[in-house]
C-alpha cells in the first residue's frame, strides 16, 4: 500500500484569512485530479467541541452523519468535496487534553510523569494520522487553527515538527498561509508582516513549503521574488491568493497560481490528469448568470454575524445557482419583530425562511413571522426552532390554544405543543441532551415533502433537544397541519407541512448540513423555486 502523504495548512499574521476555504480549494483540485482526499481541522481552544460556543464567539457549530459537533470550516470541506466528514475531522484542545488526562486516571503511563512534550504532542499526532491510517485516502490535508506564535497553537506546531520529520522525505509539507497588507499611504503592498511570521514558524523548526498570500490587489513579479527569497521559498511557491467575489472561485484561482502542481511536486507525486471541473464551472456559470433575482428574509436571533448562519447561507448559493436565480437574503431580527410591525419589515419579501436557534429571545417575532407567512400565503421554510415556532403559532392561532409554547421557552404552558421526550427530562447535562447526527425519516406519500425528496425515506442530520408533542398531533392534523415525516424508530414528527398553502414546508432537523456544489439540497431548491413562482405571480 502506499503511504498516505500530509499537507499541513497554518496561518499567520492574523487569523480569518480563509485557511479552510484555500484547503478546501486544494482538496478540491487534487480530487478532481483523481486523488482520494480528505481534510481535518484542528482547533486550539480549549472547549472539547464548538456544541457550547455562542454562534457569535464562533459563528455556526456544524453537524456531521456521526453527530459530531464541529467547525464550521467541515461545512466548507463537505460543501466543495461532496464526501461526508465525521468525528475524526475535528479535533480541540479540550479533546486532546481530556483524552490524556483520562489516559493517566487509568494508569497507562505508568508513573511518567505527563508532559506537553511527549504525551500531548503524541495524542494530536495520533489524531492527525487516523484519517491517513484509514486506508481510504491518499492525501490528508490537516488545518490548524489559529496563528503562529499564538500560546494556544505550539503544541500543534511542535507536533507538525515532529510529523514532518518522522514522516520522512516528499511524505508532509507545510502550507503557510498568510497576509500580505496594503497601505493606503504608502501606496504599496508591504512583505514583512509574511516575513516576520515566516520567522516566527522557523523559529518552531518548521519551515515552509508554499507560501499563500492572501492579498487585494495583484502581487508583482518582484514582491513574489522578495517574498522567495526572505522566506525560503522557492519562487513557484509563492502563490498569490486574492480577494474573489466568492469562495466558489478559489478552485479556479489555485489552478491558475498551480498550487496544486507545486504541492504534488514536492509531495512526489505524479500531476495525473488536468483536473476535472466541468460541473463546478457549470455551477459557477449559473451562480454569476441568474435569470430572476429574489428576497428571501432569514428570520433569526443572530442575525448581526453572518457566520451564525453559514451553512443556510451556503444552502441558498447552491439552490440559486440549480434555479438560475440569485438569492438576496434579507437578514431580519426576530427580538425587534411584533404584531404592530411584522408586515411592514416582512411586506417585500417573496419567501421567508424562520433560522434555528436555542433559548427564548427573539421567539415571539419568529411566531408573528409564521402567522404573516401562512396568512398572506406567502412560501415559507422553518428550520429546526423555525418548525418548532409553526406549530406553536398555528396551535395558537388556528387550534385557539392562546398560550400554546415549548417547554423550553415556558416551562409551565398549559399547551406545551414543544416538550423534551421524557428520557431527557432528567439529564442536566447540557451537552448531553441533544440528539445528534444522522436520523432516519419516512415520508408520507402525496404530500409536498415526498414530491420534493421524491423518495420514502431520507436520513437528515439534526441537533435539538425539543420535539414536537404526539399527544397534539391528532388535532393539529385534523386542524390541516400535517404531519408528513416521521421518524421510524421513536415515531417522533420531523416534518410539517399546511396543504392548503402554496408552499408551507418545517423540518425538524437541519437540510443546510447536506447541501453542496455538486448536490444542492432539494428542500432549499424547491423552496428558491417557490419564491421565484410566488414573485412572478
Amino acid at each position: 500500500m502506499n503511504q498516505t502523504k500530509y499537507i499541513f495548512v497554518t496561518g499567520g499574521v492574523t487569523s480569518s484569512l480563509g485557511k479552510g476555504i484555500i484547503a478546501a480549494s486544494l482538496a478540491k483540485l487534487l480530487q478532481a485530479r483523481g486523488y482520494r482526499t480528505t481534510i481535518q481541522k484542528f482547533d486550539p481552544y480549549i472547549n472539547v467541541d464548538p456544541g457550547t460556543l455562542n454562534p457569535y464567539e464562533h459563528g455556526e457549530c456544524y453537524v456531521t452523519d456521526d453527530g459530531a459537533e464541529t467547525d464550521l470550516d467541515l461545512g466548507h470541506y463537505e460543501r466543495f468535496l461532496n464526501v461526508p466528514t465525521s468525528q475524526a475531522n475535528n479535533v480541540t484542545t479540550g479533546r486532546v487534553y481530556l483524552s490524556v488526562i483520562e489516559k493517566e486516571r487509568r494508569g497507562e503511563f505508568l508513573g511518567k510523569t505527563v508532559q506537553v512534550v511527549p504525551h500531548i504532542t503524541n495524542e494530536i499526532k495520533e489524531r492527525m494520522q487516523l484519517l491517513g491510517r484509514s486506508g481510504d485516502f491518499d492525501i490528508v490535508i490537516t488545518e490548524i487553527g489559529g496563528t503562529v506564535g499564538d500560546i494556544e497553537s505550539l503544541p500543534y506546531i511542535e507536533s507538525v515538527r515532529q510529523l514532518v520529520w518522522e514522516l520522512g522525505e516528499n511524505n508532509g509539507i507545510v502550507i503557510h498561509l498568510t497576509l500580505v497588507p496594503f497601505l493606503a499611504a504608502a501606496g504599496e503592498l508591504k512583505t514583512k508582516p509574511t516575513q516576520h511570521s515566516v520567522k516566527t514558524l522557523m523559529e518552531s523548526g518548521i519551515k515552509a513549503d508554499i507560501l499563500v498570500c492572501r492579498t487585494e490587489h495583484e502581487i508583482s513579479d518582484e514582491l513574489r521574488q522578495k517574498l522567495a527569497l526572505f522566506c525560503n521559498v522557492k519562487r513557484e511557491a509563492v502563490i498569490q491568493s486574492i480577494d474573489a467575489s466568492t469562495i466558489y472561485d478559489v478552485p479556479n484561482l489555485m489552478l491558475e497560481e498551480g498550487l496544486d502542481k507545486v504541492a504534488l511536486k514536492k509531495l512526489d507525486l505524479p500531476e495525473k490528469a488536468t483536473p476535472d471541473l466541468k460541473q463546478w464551472n457549470e455551477f459557477l456559470q449559473k451562480l454569476k448568470n441568474p435569470k430572476h433575482i429574489v428576497n428571501i428574509g432569514l428570520v433569526g436571533k443572530y442575525v448581526e454575524l453572518q457566520d451564525s448562519y453559514k451553512s443556510i447561507l451556503e444552502a441558498f448559493i447552491h439552490a440559486g445557482a440549480a434555479n438560475e436565480t440569485k438569492v438576496n437574503v434579507v437578514s431580519i431580527h426576530s427580538e425587534y419583530l411584533d404584531e404592530k410591525n411584522a408586515s411592514e419589515k416582512l411586506k417585500d419579501l417573496d419567501g421567508i425562511l424562520v433560522a434555528p436557534g436555542f433559548g427564548e429571545r427573539g421567539i415571539e417575532g419568529k411566531i408573528e413571522t409564521v402567522r404573516y407567512a401562512r396568512e398572506k400565503n406567502i412560501p415559507f421554510f422553518g428550520i429546526c426552532l423555525g418548525m418548532q415556532m409553526a406549530v406553536i403559532e398555528y396551535s395558537r392561532n388556528v387550534l385557539g390554544h392562546k398560550d400554546a409554547n415549548s417547554t423550553e421557552m415556558n416551562a409551565g404552558t398549559a399547551h406545551p405543543v414543544i416538550n423534551l421526550m421524557e428520557e431527557q427530562k432528567t439529564i442536566t447535562d447540557k451537552g448531553g441532551t441533544m440528539r445528534l447526527g444522522a436520523w432516519k425519516c419516512d415520508i408520507k406519500p402525496d404530500t409536498l415533502a415526498s414530491k420534493i425528496y421524491g423518495k420514502s425515506q431520507i436520513q437528515e442530520r439534526h441537533r435539538h433537544r425539543y420535539e414536537f408533542n404526539g399527544e397534539y398531533l391528532e388535532a393539529l392534523e385534523k386542524a390541516g397541519l400535517k404531519a408528513s415525516g416521521v421518524n421510524p424508530d421513536t415515531g417522533l414528527v420531523e416534518i410539517i407541512e399546511i396543504e392548503s398553502h402554496p408552499f408551507f414546508i418545517g423540518v425538524q432537523y437541519h437540510p443546510e448540513y447536506k447541501s453542496t456544489v455538486a448536490k444542492p439540497h432539494p428542500l432549499f431548491v424547491n423552496f428558491v423555486k417557490a419564491t421565484v413562482a410566488h414573485k412572478n405571480k
